[in-house]
């Protein structure tokens, strides 16, 4: 064998790329796995704010009802290596696990530098060569374009190869390496692209009263999202949890959720979100809790009064939109004003206008159509020797571990060598 060949590339040092090295490895396979970066694990590193949710504990059938984009696509591969075997696999190789609400999972120091640690230890075991800052180019083809010889470094030389693993992530966070680059690559060989957006992120809103909370995160909201753009609403989400405001408009956990599974809409006309602030509270109960305070401490001010029961950042923009001032004092509120208010905090209502940029999306939607690839071994249908792993492929997950779900599974059987 010559020294620059080898079995497998894998292009792309993340979670897809790393586990595609393990595998093929495992396989029996000699590979190199090239990253641009000066490490492996870069965006791996930031990933559930340095914590690494790296997947789910739940039943594997349960994984599909949290993809968005072409679960079926990924039956195969998750059945073939899936969450438990994640887990299972992990603590082999030496990774401390905990689980936490919800079933997600993490490495039990809380650390997603552990994450890191461990696979990288287990490419070293396995004779894993890894070149770091090195940037491919192209890739290497058979004089008929169907089948791949290997890859083109830009710093000069060719690496060759029977199979290469594209794992170049999608372009969310770009400041980590994920600049589209497997996405050329791909169509330069005919491969489809689904139009990329971002995923997972927070989404704009067109009133900017949102400034004057921003920072404050509402702990337990009943959120609805509708579209009122015809002659008769619809409605499209309902989410109750967190939800927090930002310069731009809100985001959170089901926030996150609900910008991959409205993005596309939004980007054709603007929706609705309605906040119930009390969903503990019906209408005449919150009504009837407003009289009692009131009575009690009838000579405060209305701004004040409402301290005990919303944040204080809240209050000065539920009373704006109410109509009340807040100097008033609570016993001079007319009956029309206290049910305004209600309304308020039952009903706070703002225009969703898009999607934040990919510059703070936590994935990518679109991406590699899944037509053009077999499911079972990620291998493209098109160029002989030729795979793909991780989020380069149109698929996507709600918050949960589940999209580091699919970068396992489908990196997993990218790697692995036909029997």
């Amino acid at each position: 064998m010559l020294p620059d060949k080898v079995d497998t590339i894998i292009v792309g040092g993340g979670a897809a790329g790393m586990m595609a090295a393990v595998s093929a490895a495992l396989s029996g396979d000699r590979v190199l796995l090239i990253e641009k970066n000066e490490k492996t694990g870069k965006k791996l590193y930031i990933t559930g704010k340095g914590r690494c949710n790296f997947t789910n504990a739940c039943e594997i059938e349960d994984i599909f009802a949290q993809v968005v984009t072409n679960a079926k696509f990924l039956y195969s591969c998750i059945y073939g290596f899936s969450n438990h075997d994640v887990i299972e696999r992990f603590q082999e190789w030496g990774l401390p696990v905990r689980e936490e609400r919800g079933g997600r999972m993490f490495p039990a120091s809380d650390k997603s530098s552990d994450v890191i640690r461990m696979l990288n230890r287990r490419l070293h075991e396995l004779d894993v060569e890894v070149s770091l800052n090195t940037e491919v180019e192209d890739l290497v083809l058979t004089p008929e374009g169907d089948r791949v010889l290997g890859v083109r470094l830009r710093s000069g030389g060719e690496r060759m190869a029977d199979r290469v693993i594209l794992a170049t992530g999608g372009i969310s966070y770009p400041s980590t390496g994920s600049t589209g680059d497997g996405y050329r690559m791909a169509e330069e060989l005919g491969h489809s692209l689904v139009r990329p957006r971002p995923g997972l992120t927070g989404i704009a809103t067109k009133e900017t009263l949102v400034r004057k909370m921003q920072g404050l995160t509402l702990i337990n909201t009943a959120q609805t999202i509708w579209d009122r753009s015809g002659a008769k609403e619809k409605k499209l989400l309902e989410g109750f949890g967190e939800i927090l405001f930002t310069h731009f408009g809100v985001s959170g956990p089901t926030i996150l959720t609900a910008s991959s599974r409205i993005g596309d809409i939004l980007a054709d006309h603007p929706l609705v979100l309605v906040l119930d602030i009390k969903p503990g509270l019906d209408r005449d109960q919150l009504d009837t809790r407003l009289l009692r305070d009131f009575r009690e401490d009838g000579k405060k001010a209305i701004g004040n009064l409402l301290r005990k029961m919303l944040p204080k950042s809240l209050i000065p923009v539920i009373l704006e939109q109410a109509g009340i001032e807040e100097t008033k004092r609570s016993l001079d509120l007319t009956r029309e004003e206290r049910l305004h208010l209600v309304g308020q905090i039952k009903d706070f209502t703002l225009t969703l206008t898009g999607v934040r940029r990919f510059e703070e999306a936590i994935i990518t939607r679109g991406g590699i159509s899944v037509k053009e690839v077999n499911p079972q071994t990620m291998e493209s249908k098109l160029v002989s020797g030729l795979y793909f792993a991780g989020e380069i492929l149109d698929v996507d997950a709600l918050t949960g571990g589940y999209n580091l779900q699919i970068a396992w599974s489908t990196g997993f059987a990218a790697g692995r060598r036909d029997v």
